[in-house]
């Protein structure tokens, strides 16, 4: 077993420290974006047990009348991707048109599609269990132009 030189302990020390550095002062004035050198709060919060649990749910009507929901088998878009683009889907309805251009590469078969909405859906709870009575709220509604 080789034993460190002066320099090489020198420097993983200053990396270390460095590093303890960067921890520290972003959990001090960190954010999420910061991460992994700011705190990551998403986990690091809890809801009341009877506060509804929202779900973004991106529905669609289909030529033939037909209703759907665009899950990501359907698109390749995980609902996750949905909801971190929410505002800007809201600001620009016609930004669905990447939902409907996915929808259609994976379903080329299936009529084209006439609406797409984004709905987000509140669960209700109570001592964290789900009762059964959902609420249903349109955010974004766009007819598709092609």
């Amino acid at each position: 077993m080789e034993s460190l030189t002066a320099r090489g302990r020198l420097v993983r020390v200053v990396v270390t420290l460095v590093g303890a550095g960067l921890l520290l002062a972003g959990t001090l004035v960190g954010s999420d974006d910061n991460f992994p050198f700011g705190p990551f709060r998403m986990y690091a919060t809890t809801d009341r047990l009877d506060a509804p649990v929202a779900e973004a749910l991106v529905l669609a009507r289909d030529a033939a009348g037909d209703s759907l929901v665009l899950t990501e088998r359907e698109t390749g878009i995980r609902r996750a991707e949905i909801e971190g683009q929410m505002s800007r889907f809201t600001a620009d309805p016609a930004r669905l048109v990447l939902v409907v251009d996915a929808y259609h590469r994976r379903n080329p078969d299936r009529p084209p599609l006439a609406t797409v909405s984004i709905v987000i859906r509140r669960h209700a709870m109570v001592d964290g269990r789900p009762t059964g009575v959902d609420t249903d709220e349109t955010v974004v509604n766009w007819q598709v132009t092609r």
